[in-house]
């Protein structure tokens, strides 16, 4: 091992479950012979039902090894053999494609409206919940909680009532979270947002207590330490572009005064950042947009691709007051937060149709109750949850039209089986539904096909202790070039007995986001999604934490932070398949009813026979309130 590597903590003992790297997403599986590539999926499936408990494992996980690998099999002509077919469950009243927020709304709404159905869940994870991920860590004593996916119930004053019922259903409190969210935690401890350059990309490492991305307006955040022309001098810019930067940080007066107040919204959303910077505030050096290019985070795109409305109506990027916009401040606070996100949501939902898997009833004694995951699946069970299982065909029982049930076809541990249901809700990915269900209708597969995710890395990092953070000032830092541009301390609640860090020496979570951009020129915002997709399913885990624990070193050495010794653990995340396809606000139209039947997401949704259609994707809006909607909407047309 390298002496770098060693310093690193690379050689620490770290769970790297990364088999074959997951044969790079079948990224290159084009080379591979069909049988051969058979076997490799057969051997990481199996891999895939250890009796571990998911929540506790670290390394790859997400779209972790073993749970993608069947369905890309899809794609390849040359692979739709899925061998003998089993049936050993059969006839159910549901069988719900997907065990995210949206599967398991999808049943447990079924179940209202049917109480004595006999209900299958299929999923192709090892672990429930699809995005609405939980993370533990063990850490001396103590245990840690943290996300790896869905994060929080945002603005729930604006959920449809059927989104707000459930809630109330499932035991959340809203009010509870006023104080169990520590409003004041970052601002009592001095901890403001930064800005790191690496010294790869800018020549030096440099951190700024300086909140260049506008973090304060997702977190509570301390004021910064450096005024605008104190940070622009330390950053490492050349004197054009330290020029630039300072005038766009600075710039107040309203630079598009030609464009009415009521049209500057459309206009934003019309243009992309980049371009606004470009052609209103008189931006153009290189090295200020390479500052800036990353900052658009969760939009997939970097601000070339990015729309002006989005990097200054959400994510707040510099040049906001110059657009002469209204004064925006947020109508809820963004502190409805469980200790790990809406897996929250998703394991009361489990256990409330699956009671066996753990004891208790409330969303206090929910947080810390262990599941027994050999409950999931019994055969005397109402309502069961498969995992593991890739569904890799469903289809009716003669004409779609007068046929009276369904047949799903799935592959676990290397073996295929079929279950028959009187009804299917499809709540899997929308854009793999054409491969799995080639009897609808070609426009339909078509418009499903629209709705292609982009790639996420939600990182979790169980740190020892947060003392660096305490000493350099900063809560929540951008990094502009480094492998995760955004880096923070997790959410500070407290809830139910769960406590979170209280002082620099107790170990807390430090929460990494990557969202993986493709550069290459000429290429569809979907297009591009893939491409990335590709390059994040290829990396293995020993490369993403190498860039872990190089970018927490060089952005937090200042502060005494060791990465051999102060690093604990390490989840990374995976999402190939991330936020849902909300639309190219620059090139796509823009009807005044988002249900409007000529877009995409509305034309792939419809019901088909005895299938129905939910997830996110089915609104085109990566939110807690569209996978809970879209459910009630899929189980609705059943009836």
């Amino acid at each position: 091992m390298k002496h770098k590597d060693r310093n690193l903590g690379m050689n620490r003992p770290i769970s790297r479950r990364d088999l074959l790297h997951g044969l790079g997403g079948i990224a290159a599986a084009s080379l591979v012979p069909g049988q051969a590539l058979a076997d490799a999926v057969m051997a990481l499936e199996t891999a895939g039902t250890e009796n571990d408990y998911p929540p506790a494992l670290s390394g790859l996980r997400g779209n972790h090894n073993g749970s993608f690998e069947t369905a890309h099999l899809l794609a390849r002509e040359d692979h739709r053999d899925w061998g003998p077919l089993e049936e050993p469950d059969s006839p159910y009243d549901l069988v719900v494609v997907g065990g995210g927020i949206s599967g398991l709304c999808s049943a447990y709404f079924y179940r209202q409206q049917h109480p004595n159905a006999r209900v299958l869940i299929l999923d192709n994870h090892d672990d429930f919940g699809g995005h609405a991920k939980r993370n533990e860590f063990t850490v001396g004593d103590r245990t840690l909680i943290g996300y790896g996916g869905s994060q929080s119930i945002e603005n729930p004053g604006e959920y449809p009532p059927v989104a707000l019922e459930l809630l109330h259903e499932l035991g959340v409190e809203l009010s509870s979270f006023e104080t169990a969210y520590d409003q004041n935690f970052y601002k009592r401890n001095g901890l403001g947002g930064g800005v790191f350059f690496n010294k790869g990309n800018w020549g030096s490492n440099t951190l700024l207590a300086y909140d260049l991305a506008n973090l304060k307006s997702y977190l509570p955040l301390a004021e910064s330490q450096f005024n605008e022309q104190e940070a622009v001098n330390n950053m490492p810019l050349s004197g054009d572009a330290k020029a630039e930067m300072l005038r766009l940080l600075t710039a107040t007066e309203d630079n598009m005064p030609q464009i009415s107040e009521e049209e500057k919204e459309d206009y934003i959303w019309s243009i992309s950042y980049q371009d606004y910077l470009k052609k209103h505030l008189g931006i153009h050096h290189p090295e200020v947009f390479a500052a800036l290019k990353d900052l658009t985070t969760d939009s997939g795109v970097n601000i070339d691709s990015a729309s002006a409305g989005g990097a200054l109506l959400y994510n707040y990027l510099p040049g906001f007051r110059a657009a002469g916009l209204w004064d925006y401040e947020m109508d809820e606070p963004y502190i409805y937060h469980f200790p790990d996100g809406n897996a929250s949501i998703a394991r009361q939902l489990v256990r409330r149709m699956i009671p066996r898997v753990a004891s208790g009833s409330t969303m206090t004694d929910l947080l810390s109750a262990t599941f027994d995951y050999g409950a999931l699946d019994k055969v005397d069970a109402p309502v069961r949850l498969r995992l593991n299982s890739t569904v890799v065909n469903v289809a009716h029982r003669g004409n779609p039209a007068t046929s009276k049930s369904v047949d799903i076809s799935y592959v676990r541990a290397g073996k295929s089986y079929r279950v028959q249901a009187r009804a299917c809700v499809l709540a899997c990915y929308n854009a793999i539904i054409p491969a799995l269900c080639p009897e609808l209708p070609k426009q339909q597969r078509a418009a499903l096909s629209e709705q292609v995710k982009s790639p996420i890395l939600y990182t979790s990092v169980a740190l020892n202790n947060w003392r660096a953070f305490k000493n350099l000032g900063v809560g929540a830092v951008a990094s502009p070039g480094s492998y995760h541009p955004i880096a923070m301390l997790d959410f500070p609640v407290n809830m139910a007995g769960y406590q979170f860090a209280s002082n620099p020496d107790d170990p807390i979570v430090l929460h990494m986001e990557r969202f993986p951009h493709s550069y290459a020129p000429g290429l569809t915002r979907n297009e591009r999604y893939r491409q990335a997709r590709h390059q994040m399913l290829a990396e293995p885990f020993e490369s993403v934490e190498r860039n872990i624990r190089s970018q927490l070193a060089d952005m937090l050495s200042g502060g005494g932070f060791d990465p051999a010794r102060d690093i604990a653990a390490i989840t990374v995340n995976r999402w190939a398949h991330g936020y849902s396809n909300s639309y190219d606000p620059m090139t796509s139209p823009d009807y005044p009813d988002w249900d409007d039947p000529r877009y995409p997401h509305v034309q792939g949704r419809k019901p088909f026979g005895k299938i129905t259609i939910a997830n996110s994707d089915s609104n085109a809006d990566a939110s807690l309130s569209s996978a809970i909607t879209q459910a009630y909407r899929a189980v609705s047309e059943l009836a």
